[in-house]
């Protein structure tokens, strides 16, 4: 089990990330358009002006049940063991060794 301040501070970036979204993405659509560099950079500027949580590349997939951040498969939301443990996925699709007999 992930330790419950990790998962509030993940949980504080979302709420962050869904804040700033339009801001963050209205200004990279005006730098691509704006042909002075000076111009670029003074757009620039105001990117980086949001809170640093709130960019996207700072979110971090987690388990929904027990928090993990790593292994988790995207479809379901949760961590490998989890998957294994409740048996939802059949075992080709989880990554175990096949022994053929020959």
């Amino acid at each position: 089990m992930a330790r419950k301040s990790l998962i509030q501070r993940e949980k504080k970036r979302q709420k962050l990330e869904q804040k700033y979204h339009l801001i963050r993405r209205s200004s990279k659509k005006e730098i691509s358009k704006v042909p002075s560099l000076s111009d670029k950079w003074e757009i620039h500027g105001k990117l980086q002006s949001p809170p640093r949580n709130s960019a996207p590349t700072r979110l971090h997939r987690r388990c929904f049940l027990t928090g993990r951040p790593r292994a988790n498969y995207r479809d379901f939301g949760l961590s490998g063991h989890i998957l294994r443990a409740k048996s939802f996925l059949r075992s080709s699709i989880i990554e175990e060794p096949l022994y053929h007999s020959v």
